[in-house]
């Protein structure tokens, strides 16, 4: 069995093992997100949890962020690689929690579907603003990314009406690398 076919057995045992419909993939049109081989460590997040990116993702972040940070915005990582198994166990918390699959596959993505696996997806947070709300959408720290994050390769991987299915989530912008 190859590295691929391998891959594609546990997210199937990780989706079968938490209720997700079989036609999760076909019907949510999420590419697959693979882990990579190199994560560098970052600075803390929010909570003081250490967290990874890309080589590549990590740079731009810093970068992006040390922008913002000179023109008085403060951006904060909330939450940046997640490996396929810490989304089974994200997700099957809410499960045990009485929320209901279809409702948390609108904000979480399935094992092997959200961007953070990737290593180049971030949750950003700013100052005065609860982490993970879309009140972010209201605050400078949002207004400045959707002005210059392309600048730095992000983009805003959930927007309103996004053709994911996905839940608006002005925090979370991905890193496109070339």
């Amino acid at each position: 069995m190859n590295n691929n076919d391998e891959t594609q057995t546990r997210l199937k045992q990780l989706h079968q093992a938490l209720g997700i419909p079989s036609d999760y993939v076909a019907s949510c049109a999420l590419p697959l997100c693979l882990e990579p081989a190199l994560l560098v460590d970052t600075e803390l997040d929010f909570y003081k949890r250490q967290q990874r990116l890309t080589p590549a993702a990590f740079t731009a972040w810093s970068e992006m962020r040390e922008a913002a940070t000179n023109q008085g915005i403060s951006l904060f990582l909330i939450s940046a690689f997640r490996g396929y198994q810490y989304q089974h166990d994200l997700i099957a918390g809410k499960l045990e929690k009485g929320q209901v699959i279809d409702a948390i596959l609108r904000v979480n993505a399935a094992p092997g579907y959200s961007e953070h696996h990737s290593g180049r997806a971030v949750d950003l947070g700013t100052m005065g603003c609860d982490a993970l709300s879309e009140n972010f959408a209201k605050t400078k720290a949002y207004q400045w990314l959707t002005e210059h994050s392309s600048s730095y390769g992000f983009f805003l991987s959930y927007p309103l009406a996004n053709p994911f299915g996905i839940d608006f989530e002005p925090w979370h912008w991905c890193y496109k690398e070339e």
